[in-house]
């Protein structure tokens, strides 16, 4: 029975883009001049594994590719290439490349094959490079009493036995031989003479065996290594296949030998004219990668692997379910009060369960925060170097586990927030040294839990912001009024607002005053928050506040006349009973209370929502203190009923985008509850 390969493809394309962030971690560990054997073992490992999986399904374009990498680090492994900054680069561009070869195949999109051709081009002219530089050191060191020249092995003999339980562990003798023939021109002849009678087949043994005949000028290591992954379940003998000697004069032979040697690399016009399309390519690489890892990360988003642990969990707690459904099911078919006892038993137990699933079900949606931090190490590399600064990246925290859908909305705001400290918050080394600093900076990623929140603290040890700068800034907009006194975080407040930079320089980098503000509105879309902290001459540390997932809310319900609203426990201060004295009236109409001594302005829900037979005294009713993009508010309320987990239902999704209002609800009595949104009830009232 033919078995259909396409649905092990998206698994294949799952798998190839992790090998490659294997390789690109790799290649970033590696260090110029320096051979870690076993981080390039592991690079070429993973180029292997996808070489070979592309090979099976078919995908030529990547074999061919993915092809000339393993080559290349195939003489890195050996120590006939040195590492150089040069070799590290060129490969983690044909990372992303590669990568967004996949991605194109699995969208079934068009590849750009002039950007592969062309990095093709660039690493064959780093292994010519090498072989050039050690040619004449290999004809200085040849040995004269040699009989055979390597120029008559014309190929290999192979002969390829393999044990009956070869496919019990998922190899495939055809996706060998499809490999082997991408070395040059292969002939197979199967030994069929093992093959039992139909009746005592099982048809997941091998009983065939191979005589195969390879035509190439690749090396004994190339051709044992496609054999590298069943080395331990088969007999493989691999000899050279030589061609006739000719019965030639000895000056004849070494002219025919002359005339086979292939010529040295010389640069084309043609060539030099790619190698200035790449240099071009170059200047927007930074911009394309980052467009191509989200995408990547998109096309992704549908899928999520859980651990067999966490499963085991749930379906653990599924049968508790099942058992105490059984035992409510007996006491509702004979109830008896002298059994009230029993039923309030089980629906404590219910309760139990039930609280215990719904914690392991979100511990499924759970991802470490790794998988966002693990890209930072690429971009420090590129930007730094770009810059031409030294940094090292720090990486604490980075199991801290988050709700997938928290992790694919901070991506891109925690990306511009690196590049901005590298751009702006990183002096140049020699700045750094005049300021008797380290001449490499310091650019620190922390992730942890705390109250029942995920912070995510992004800082460095660079100049700091610039107060002066930035008063002078938000005067010269009119976002602060003159002789007023603002403190620090009022003054590092404004680098949020749209437009507003202080850049000396604009660059591609960042610098134009946008991006600040889009990485509040994406936090806040999630419904945390932001803080900077900053010292003149030591660094800025900018903190994140996340919920642990978007689809659970801790809550504070409230009425306002005969509805009731849900406040996010993370956004309240405090609930206080006003008093007149406490109230100031500006203009007769915007109102103002005294708290703490500041004075914040009140937001009557029962008005902004048009909510019948509400409390309208502020002394009969409560205000409740909360907080949002740095600025607080008194929200007036009739009461509050208590605290509360609530599931969280998209309220555009099922009716429409209210303004002020986060989503829905369902309460315990049935009734529809609204889930506000604090910064939108900020941004909506006039008052502020």
């Amino acid at each position: 029975m033919a078995i259909d390969i396409g649905q092990f493809v998206q698994t294949f394309f799952d798998e190839s883009l992790e090998g490659l962030d294997v390789m690109e971690a790799g290649l970033l560990a590696l260090s110029p001049g320096a051979a870690d054997l076993e981080q390039i073992n592991t690079i070429f490992r993973a180029a292997h594994s996808i070489k070979g999986g592309s090979g099976t399904f078919g995908f030529s374009e990547v074999t061919g590719f993915t092809h000339a990498m393993e080559t290349l680090l195939d003489k890195m492994r050996e120590g006939s290439l040195v590492v150089t900054a040069e070799t590290v680069n060129t490969l983690l561009e044909s990372v992303d490349c590669l990568r967004e070869m996949l991605v194109s195949l699995r969208e079934k999109a068009d590849i750009d094959d002039a950007q592969a051709e062309n990095l093709r081009i660039r690493l064959l002219s780093l292994l010519e490079q090498k072989e050039t530089a050690t040619g004449a050191a290999k004809e200085e060191s040849s040995a004269p009493s040699l009989t055979l020249p390597a120029a008559e092995i014309i190929g290999w003999r192979i002969e390829f036995l393999p044990h009956p339980q070869l496919m019990h562990s998922g190899n495939d003798p055809v996706r060998i031989f499809r490999e082997l023939s991408t070395l040059g021109e292969l002939t197979a002849q199967a030994d069929c003479s093992c093959l039992p009678r139909l009746a005592e087949m099982n048809p997941e043994d091998c009983y065939l065996s191979w005589q195969l005949e390879l035509h190439s000028d690749a090396s004994h290591e190339a051709v044992a290594e496609v054999f590298a992954w069943v080395e331990d379940e088969c007999e493989l003998h691999i000899e050279p296949l030589a061609a006739p000697v000719p019965a030639t004069p000895p000056k004849a032979q070494e002219a025919a030998a002359s005339a086979d040697k292939p010529e040295a690399p010389t640069a084309s016009t043609d060539e030099t004219r790619q190698g200035e399309l790449v240099l071009e390519r170059r200047k927007i690489g930074d911009r394309r990668q980052n467009e191509r890892r989200t995408s990547a990360a998109a096309a992704d988003s549908g899928s999520i692997r859980v651990s067999i642990d966490k499963v085991d969990s749930v379906i653990n707690l599924v049968g508790e379910l099942v058992t105490t459904q059984s035992m409510l099911g007996a006491l509702g078919a004979d109830f008896e009060m002298s059994r009230l006892d029993k039923l309030h038993e089980a629906l404590d137990q219910l309760d139990r369960n039930t609280r215990d699933l719904q914690e392991h079900v979100m511990r499924i949606r759970m991802l470490p925060v790794s998988s966002v931090f693990s890209r930072f190490s690429r971009i420090v590399h590129d930007v730094s170097g770009k810059l031409g600064k030294q940094v090292e990246l720090i990486i604490n925290g980075e199991q801290t586990e988050i709700d997938k859908t928290v992790i694919e909305k901070i991506g891109d705001p925690l990306v511009h927030l690196v590049r901005n400290s590298l751009d702006h918050g990183l002096e140049p080394p020699e700045e750094r040294l005049r300021q008797d600093k380290p001449e490499t900076g310091k650019i620190m990623l922390d992730a942890y839990h705390k109250s029942g929140s995920i912070f995510i603290e992004v800082g460095d040890d660079g100049r700091g912001l610039d107060r002066e700068a930035l008063l002078r800034k938000g005067l010269e907009n009119g976002l602060l009024k003159p002789g007023e006194d603002y403190s620090d975080e009022q003054i590092y407040e404004l680098i949020f607002h749209p437009g507003l930079s202080t850049a000396k320089q604009i660059s591609d980098v960042s610098g134009r005053g946008v991006g600040m503000d889009v990485v509040r509105r994406n936090i806040q879309d999630v419904g945390g928050n932001i803080q900077i902290a900053s010292e003149r001459g030591h660094g800025t540390k900018i903190t994140i506040c996340l919920p642990l997932t978007l689809a659970i809310l801790d809550g504070q319900l409230v009425t306002v006349g005969r509805d009731c609203y849900i406040i996010p426990l993370l956004s309240i201060i405090e609930s206080v009973q006003a008093r007149n004295e406490m109230i100031n009236r500006v203009a007769g109409k915007n109102e103002l209370f005294r708290f703490r001594g500041e004075h914040l302005p009140i937001l009557r829900l029962y008005e902004l929502f048009g909510a019948q037979g509400a409390v309208t005294d502020l002394e009969k009713g409560l205000l409740v203190v909360v907080e949002a993009d740095g600025r607080q508010v008194g929200l007036f309320v009739d009461d509050l009923l208590g605290q509360q987990q609530v599931s969280i239902k998209s309220l555009e999704k099922n009716f429409r985008r209210v303004p002020g209002i986060a989503g829905a609800t369902i309460l315990g009595d049935g009734r529809v509850g609204l889930i506000l949104d604090i910064s939108g009830l900020i941004r909506i009232n006039p008052a502020m």
